[in-house]
């Protein structure tokens, strides 16, 4: 990777040959540099390791909820049938290690369930463009910081909530979304900041796959707490998960910086190697350019990547506990240990193939948007594929959970696809690209329970109708994939870095958010 300015600067000038040519001769790669820091840790190790916990513990607040939300019914879940006239699993004689389910304290019907459980999304969405672009503007310490920090406050009155009143709970879960919202965003921004290129794909994948690790976390520790009778049992998950958000925060706060020039710690060759990798950025954030961002199919090319990959894991997300405890009859301790497996396998092997995808680049083997393309097909068809095996698997648990746990590992190879594309198309509005794709593609968390509360029927669920959500959610994962093969690009766009001023941010900040052609 040449630096900015070095050799276009000898060819704009267009001056003699052997100038030109000494020139090229100047120019440093980033495999050329070598790197030396003093320090006994990297400062962006330190970031990845608190981005990464940051992402596991607002995963955890996000979906102790799916498990949850099983102990807090009563009087909701029709009793399973053994009428063998029905497509339905017969139910199981209970083990010695099986635990009796508790009544809940609540009345609402599979409708108010669904409503519940998309919520929070109906917040998330909605702060994902303005978290980016705040990010790129002041940087995406404290907005990431704040957003993890709202999430746990709300967290923590969410069981307060619920026992006040219905509608009170979906405000406050809408709230713990609004602050969760800024966090995807605000990392990409800060990414773009610190991470040289050929860390990207592994980087990523250490620090958005604290979502799975908080995910792998929270299950099981939140079905094991509603078996417990101290405070209910239930509202322990929230108020565990919420508590350790807050201590989070505070460490976050001390040990993290927006950039490496502002890090009081850093050693200086680290600076370096990092600036030489990158290249110089904009001292001052560029105007959003609106209708260029409709017009840009490699965008359109991620977002809609995005929206296919986030509508089967949402279907896994936020619908699997309930398939797993209305059709396959598991009880809630088992239920949410089982349900963990599949986002244990995708941290793993998301490390492992962003690692070796980081590896062949390096080796020179194939370009970066190969790349790309074909880690994003691997997330998309495996899953896709183990989806509708699990279609067809019917009542075998064991063969549900091998393909669950097997085809789900692969979703971790979006890391090396599609999941850093935006910082390719421009380093500087990677924060806002983020939130526009994020903002898309997490409609699907609360589109998704709603298409399926309309397919299953809440008297009598079927494994026909479980097919049906199945097949859905595989369609329009693999549909969206063949978009990203025919549109994705890792080309920088002209209007990433504009040459003329009045496109900087010598206008006033406000003046950033308006749209310009």
């Amino acid at each position: 990777m040449s630096f900015p300015g070095e050799e276009s600067s000898c060819i704009n000038e267009d001056i003699e040959n052997d100038v030109t040519s000494s020139c090229r001769n100047l120019v440093v790669t980033e495999r050329d540099i070598v790197e030396e820091t003093t320090g006994w840790i990297k400062s962006r190790t330190v970031l990845g390791i608190m981005g990464f916990l940051g992402f596991a513990n607002v995963y955890a607040m996000r979906v102790n909820l799916s498990v949850a939300i099983v102990a807090m019914i009563n009087s909701t879940i029709p009793i399973p049938s053994n009428d063998s006239t029905l497509d339905v699993c017969p139910t199981s004689t209970p083990s010695n290690d099986s635990v009796p389910a508790k009544p809940g304290e609540f009345n609402w019907t599979p409708e108010q369930q669904s409503i519940i459980l998309g919520s929070f999304f109906y917040g998330y969405v909605l702060t994902q463009i303005p978290g980016g672009r705040i990010a790129e503007i002041f940087g995406g310490k404290l907005v990431y910081g704040v957003g993890v920090l709202l999430t746990a406050i709300f967290t923590i009155l969410s069981p307060i909530a619920a026992f006040v009143d219905f509608k009170f709970f979906i405000v406050v879960r809408v709230l713990e979304g609004l602050g969760e919202g800024v966090t995807y965003p605000a990392m990409h921004a800060m990414l773009a900041r610190w991470i040289p290129p050929l860390e990207r794909s592994k980087f990523a994948a250490y620090v958005y796959a604290g979502s799975n690790i908080g995910t792998v976390i929270s299950l099981p520790i939140s079905g094991w707490l509603c078996t417990l009778d101290y405070a209910g049992g239930w509202p322990l998950c929230f108020y565990l998960f919420g508590g350790l958000g807050v201590i989070w925060f505070i460490a976050w706060m001390l040990l993290v910086y927006d950039s490496p020039q502002t890090h009081p710690r850093i050693c200086p060759k680290e600076v370096e190697y990092i600036t030489h990798s990158i290249g110089p950025q904009e001292e001052r954030p560029i105007a959003i350019p609106w209708c260029k961002f409709l017009t840009c199919l490699p965008l359109w090319a991620i977002l809609i990547a995005q929206c296919g990959q986030s509508w089967l894991f949402y279907t896994q997300l936020t619908e699997l506990p309930t398939y797993m405890n209305n059709i396959l009859h598991f009880d809630i301790i088992s239920n949410a240990r089982l349900s963990a497996l599949p986002y244990l396998t995708a941290w793993i092997a998301g490390i492992v193939i962003s690692i070796f995808a980081d590896w062949i680049l390096s080796k020179g083997w194939i370009s970066r948007l190969t790349s790309m393309k074909l880690w994003n097909t691997v997330a998309a068809f495996i899953p896709a594929l183990g989806l509708l095996g699990i279609a067809w698997a019917g009542c075998d648990r064991m063969a549900v959970m091998l393909l669950l746990s097997i085809t789900s590992a692969f979703g971790g190879a979006v890391y090396a696809g599609n999941q850093m594309n935006h910082i390719d198309l421009s380093p500087q509005l990677a924060g806002t690209m983020y939130g526009i794709t994020n903002a898309a593609s997490n409609i699907c968390g609360f589109m998704a329970p709603y298409v399926i509360g309309l397919i299953i029927d809440p008297e009598q669920q079927t494994l026909g109708q479980w097919r049906e959500v199945f097949y859905l959610a595989a369609a329009i994962d693999l549909g969206a994939n063949l978009f990203y093969l025919f549109f994705a690009s890792t080309q920088e766009q002209d209007w990433s870095r504009p040459d003329n001023d009045d496109m900087t941010a010598s206008a006033p900040v406000e003046s950033l958010f308006v749209a310009e052609s």
